[in-house]
């Protein structure tokens, strides 16, 4: 067990030990133990019981940590240590560990886009596989209306604000399949906000086929979304919805999380 006093080699030059220590209480706490005895603080963070008294004093004079008079626990106060890193990063750099778990585990191209004008933009993206004849980088656009991430992102606008965008695009057709009757793509639209998810097939190229769900910020509003990409012939649109949407929305809900902290 180590000594209550900082003397030990890491001691010495720019490392301060107590606060190393006071780090360690705080890791005490997790999911499994979110409320521990003295006891147990010094047992998890193997440092004596004298000196775990003393943290958790602190702690809780801070308001990092409440205690019943025996077990102690964190309060919501201790998340103000993460606000300040979480709110020096942009959205691509919040979003881009969710996309590359989320790759690993469907296996596929994954992206986040934002909605600029009529467009969809990417801002982060991790791909596995070439699945389109256009190279898709950081900063492509491709029109809102014929995307799984811009129908998500148009379903997201006030009803005034899609229809002003929605006009403003003038559809075309990009493949044979491209919905471009306003009145059918106002409804798939409508469909997409009602169940929260958007796929779509062969309609920006044919052969490729995408499911998106929204990200929302901290006032609840959609952002940005997020979609995996694949091939028409190689992954049958019951597995897309049955396998990769699930993933999908576990890893929307996870960005939701970390963007009501910003």
């Amino acid at each position: 067990m180590a000594s209550d006093n900082d003397t030990g080699p890491e001691a010495s030059g720019d490392f301060v030990q107590s606060l190393a220590r006071g780090l360690a209480v705080i890791r005490a706490f997790d999911g499994d133990n979110a409320q521990l005895s003295l006891s147990d603080v010094a047992r998890r963070t193997d440092i004596s019981r004298g000196a775990a008294g003393r943290f958790l004093r602190t702690l809780e004079t801070l308001g990092y940590v409440r205690s019943n008079g025996r077990m102690f626990s964190l309060t919501p106060h201790v998340l103000e240590l993460g606000f300040s890193y979480l709110s020096a990063l942009s959205l691509p750099e919040l979003v881009q560990p969710h996309l590359e778990e989320l790759s690993r585990r469907v296996d596929e191209s994954v992206s986040t886009a934002i909605l600029d004008g009529t467009d969809i933009v990417y801002v982060a993206r991790v791909p596995t596989r070439r699945i389109m004849s256009a190279r898709i980088t950081i900063g492509t656009r491709f029109p809102a209306y014929a995307t799984s991430m811009g129908r998500v992102l148009l379903a997201g606008l006030a009803v005034d604000e899609r229809e002003r965008r929605l006009q403003a695009s003038g559809p075309i057709g990009l493949t044979d399949r491209t919905i471009t009757d306003p009145a059918r793509l106002r409804a798939v639209i409508d469909d997409v906000g009602a169940q929260g998810w958007a796929m779509v097939d062969s309609e920006l190229e044919l052969g490729l086929r995408s499911i998106a769900v929204p990200v929302h910020g901290r006032d609840g509003s959609v952002v940005a979304a997020v979609n995996v990409s694949t091939a028409v012939t190689r992954v049958p649109e019951e597995r897309v919805i049955g396998e990769y949407l699930p993933q999908l929305q576990a890893a929307a809900r996870e960005i939701d999380a970390e963007l009501a902290l910003v």
